[in-house]
């Protein structure tokens, strides 16, 4: 018998490729649900930032500012323009009240346009329509012309609120320069106003209602020229999709709970009217946030509503606008009804205010990256509450220097100081292609509490008006106002509790890092 033969030398040679079973199990691909972050994004590398970004920080400021100096200065000539063009006095409300109604209800529409077709083309049609019509509103010979050119002006703010600040959520992932750049845009979110103010006073003074219109125009002719500058698109870059179902169920959502807060503040809760279209708009919101975790490409990403992060940043935006919008108008009033100064010198005196946002805004910049967002968040509206809570203690012949000029400044460092982590943290870690929407989510917050609080300025007056009728009228309103400050000192600080105690981490739980970013 033969022996066996000696076995073969043992020569490893390369695994082949693995290739999964077909037929077994899930599909390949990201799971849907609510925690779900997109995958299919590389890391940025904080080393190589877009080169566009500064240039994209000056587009997002000079829209914003035009956005809320045309919101702003288009409210003080409502006297003027009912003397010019003949309104009765019924027809004040819905001229102001209608921008504001269609500015907030078709944000996160303008927010998924943007996402659809992209920042850049997004911007160029939204400042061409907004000059177009502000033109059209100075111009009008008759209140329906001017009526149209309110609502168009609406939806071109809608379009282009969320694609500007999606510039900086796209365009700064290096920590220190995304302070940086909400830091400027913080400034004139929080003190844009009073610059309108003064803008607005000035105008009326010297020129006619009129030409508060038309301010708008050179602002939007140096966007669109800084937004012509930006890198052009690459067709279909953009990734998103068109969400329809969830576009109408949001807006449908929004625009109930906005004319249903309007009307409460105006007619009271006794109109049958009022309850009706806020359950509706409960619903038709509860249904849209249902469809937002079903859909296959949905308007808003599950993973943005997925985090407490995110959901602590937009509550607390959404407590801080009741209180924005009461201080704004309180002090406003104060300054001109009941100390008497003109629109002008009104504005003037509110400019300390713009400083003070400014400086908070500053500081909060520097140490964003160092401190945890919920700290600047809680100090910053505890800050702004403590402002509120020093002005409801104003009466009629208190001094501006004295009363009013401390509590102003003490809410303007507190608004720079939370306003810049609320908007970072809020953003933070979304691609890309759902910047424009998630850009949308945080301005609809604050567009929702502003509404609130405008619902409980006037439930405040009309309490006062069936009690105190013996009181002068200016006394009256200013006691309205004074319970309203009580109500926005609450909220702003139960703004503060909430970010103290969700927003945890600055980065979101369950989401990458940014996309590095597609041209604009």
């Amino acid at each position: 018998m033969q022996p066996p033969p000696p076995p073969p030398e043992y020569a490893p040679t390369a695994p082949g490729p693995f290739v999964p079973a077909q037929g077994f199990g899930p599909p390949p691909g990201p799971l849907r649900g609510w925690a779900q972050a997109p995958t299919e994004a590389p890391l940025q590398d904080s080393g190589s930032p877009y080169p566009g970004r500064w240039r994209g920080l000056a587009v997002a400021a000079v829209v914003q500012l035009m956005v809320v100096l045309s919101a702003t200065v288009s409210g003080m000539g409502l006297s003027s323009v009912q003397h010019d063009l003949g309104l009765a006095s019924g027809d004040l409300g819905p001229l102001f009240n209608l921008y504001w109604l269609v500015f907030g209800a078709l944000l996160l529409l303008g927010g998924h346009v943007t996402d659809l077709v992209g920042r850049r083309r997004a911007l160029i049609i939204g400042l061409a329509g907004f000059a177009a019509v502000s033109v059209l509103g100075g111009a009008a010979a008759g209140p329906g012309m001017l009526l149209w050119a309110r609502v168009l002006q609406g939806v071109f703010a809608a379009l282009l609120t969320p694609a500007a600040l999606s510039l900086l959520v796209a365009g700064f992932t290096d920590p220190k320069e995304r302070g940086r750049a909400f830091g400027v845009y913080a400034t004139i979110a929080g003190g844009g106003a009073a610059l309108g103010l003064l803008a607005g006073g000035f105008l009326i003074d010297a020129l006619n209602w009129r030409w508060c219109l038309y301010l708008a125009v050179p602002l939007a002719v140096i966007a669109l020229l800084l937004t012509l500058s930006l890198p052009r698109e690459l067709p279909g870059r953009t990734g998103a999709r068109l969400d329809l179902l969830g576009t109408c169920l949001g807006s449908a959502a929004l625009a109930a709970l906005l004319y249903g807060f309007l009307e409460a503040g105006s007619r009271g809760w006794a109109n049958v009217l009022v309850p009706v279209v806020l359950v509706a708009g409960g619903l038709l919101l509860g249904a849209f946030l249902w469809w937002q975790s079903r859909a296959a490409e949905p308007l808003l990403a599950p993973y943005v509503f997925g985090d407490r992060n995110r959901l602590g940043c937009l509550l607390a935006m959404l407590l801080a606008g009741i209180g924005f919008i009461i201080l704004s108008t309180a002090t406003t009033f104060h300054m001109t009804q009941v100390i008497g100064y003109g629109s002008a010198t009104a504005g003037l005196l509110l400019l300390p205010v713009v400083a003070a946002v400014a400086i908070g805004s500053a500081v909060s910049a520097l140490l964003l990256h160092r401190a945890a967002p919920q700290i600047l968040i809680a100090a910053g509206l505890v800050l702004t509450a403590g402002g509120l809570l020093l002005l409801t203690g104003l009466e009629a012949g208190d001094a501006y220097q004295v009363k009013v000029l401390p509590g102003m400044l003490l809410t303007g460092v507190g608004i720079g100081l939370a306003f810049v982590p609320i908007f970072a943290t809020a953003t933070a870690a979304v691609v890309p292609r759902h910047a424009g929407a998630a850009s949308a989510a945080v301005v609809t917050a604050q567009q929702l509490g502003e509404a609130v609080g405008a619902m409980l300025l006037g439930v405040a007056m009309e309490s006062l008006r069936r009690t105190e009728a013996s009181e002068s009228v200016t006394e009256m309103i200013w006691g309205g106002y004074t319970t309203a400050l009580w109500w926005a000192f609450g909220a702003v600080l139960l703004g503060g509790l909430i970010g103290g105690l969700m927003v945890t981490s600055a980065m979101p739980r369950g989401a990458v890092r940014q996309a590095a970013p597609a041209p604009w």
